[in-house]
């Protein structure tokens, strides 16, 4: 067993045009100030991070470094999130999805793609000159406007949809494993890797690449309805990064999961800010902690209610409460009597006359 490292935060939430949030100074002192001992960075945010610079200079990485050490906190992985999501878009998603990429490549959908498997591959190299060993990213989606099978789905539909979503990341995963790094993937509605199925599918056809990974979010596990305690159980070798998010589910007999196109105030299952929601929070600490998983415990914030400053300051807290510090003993070592071998095989009968007990 090990001790999670934590509380930390993804700042993609709260960075912003005014002061602290507008450099990475300011908002790295702004989550000290919180109580937090590590931030998670979102690569887009120009703000924040330059992701070409960090992938081709070790000493702008020492100054990103060096800036967060002084503010009291660490870096602990970047994100890709946006610039993953673009790796594989449905057409029914250009749109939406447009405003993610650099404006260059807007309203082409081959140059966007091709643009963000160049900002994986920036990722995977800026990764390693910071010394980081996972990196967060969303997998994409081109089945999941067929979710729901009606109309009934062809023969083959999601088969070929996923052999196309791990061409496109294979050799993305390879230049990861070039740089001692896993990737991360976010399981999460809206992408074609949501659940533990779908992982699996994409595990499969990826050779069950060993960078293949999984950033473990329980709230997305709610909303679905999916065991998320159980989940741990079943792939926690995958599991590399760990979001703290809450959530809720509350049923009605008016909408399910699937919320009726209803804001997400008024939706049955809901993101809330930690503790104000439903998820065991001290069950997935025992279980990670259990299976070994030492990375950080990351606060990602989103509520339907809470101001993120007052959901920022009780996370830290929050995490921290539940950081399991691992015991380098047994509870009942007092009793412990110093046997030995032979004493050992005197409890059991072995030495009787014939061997038998």
């Amino acid at each position: 067993m090990k001790t999670i490292k934590g509380p930390a935060i993804f700042l993609a939430q709260f960075a912003g045009d005014s002061e602290p949030f507008d450099t990475l100074k300011g908002i790295a002192g702004w989550a000290a100030q919180h109580g937090f001992k590590g931030v998670q960075i979102p690569s887009w945010d120009a703000r924040l991070f330059d992701l070409a610079k960090a992938a081709e200079s070790k000493t702008y990485c020492d100054e990103v470094k060096g800036i967060l050490n002084e503010a009291g906190v660490e870096l602990t992985e970047l994100s890709t999130h946006l610039q993953g999501q673009l790796v594989a878009v449905h057409p029914a998603y250009d749109l939406a999805f447009d405003g993610f990429a650099a404006p260059e490549v807007r309203g082409n959908p081959a140059a966007r793609q091709q643009w963000a498997v160049e900002q994986l591959q920036l990722a995977a190299k800026a990764s390693g000159n910071l010394g980081l060993t996972a990196h967060a990213t969303f997998s994409g989606a081109l089945a999941w406007p067929y979710l729901y099978p009606w109309p009934q789905r062809p023969a083959g539909l999601v088969e070929t949809a996923f052999d196309e979503l791990a061409k496109r990341w294979l050799p993305i995963l390879n230049e990861f494993d070039r740089a001692g790094v896993d990737l991360c993937y976010e399981i999460h509605p809206g992408e074609d890797l949501h659940d533990g199925v779908t992982f699996e599918m994409f595990l499969e056809r990826v050779g069950g690449h060993p960078r293949c990974n999984i950033l473990y979010d329980p709230s997305h596990f709610v909303l679905q309805q999916l065991d998320y305690l159980g989940y741990i159980d079943v792939y926690h070798e995958r599991i590399r990064m760990f979001h703290a998010k809450d959530a809720e589910f509350n049923p009605s007999p008016r909408q399910g999961v699937y919320g009726g196109f209803q804001p997400w105030i008024d939706r049955a299952g809901r993101f809330r800010s930690l503790g104000d929601g439903q998820v065991d929070f001290t069950g997935i600490f025992s279980k990670l902690t259990r299976y070994g998983f030492d990375g950080w415990a990351v606060l990602e914030w989103e509520c339907c209610m809470k101001h993120p400053e007052q959901g920022a300051a009780e996370g830290a807290a929050f995490i921290e409460a539940h950081i399991i510090e691992v015991t380098e003993r047994a509870f009942d070592d007092f009793a412990e009597a110093g046997t030995d071998d032979a004493a050992n095989r005197s409890m059991l009968g072995l030495d009787r006359a014939g061997g038998q007990p």
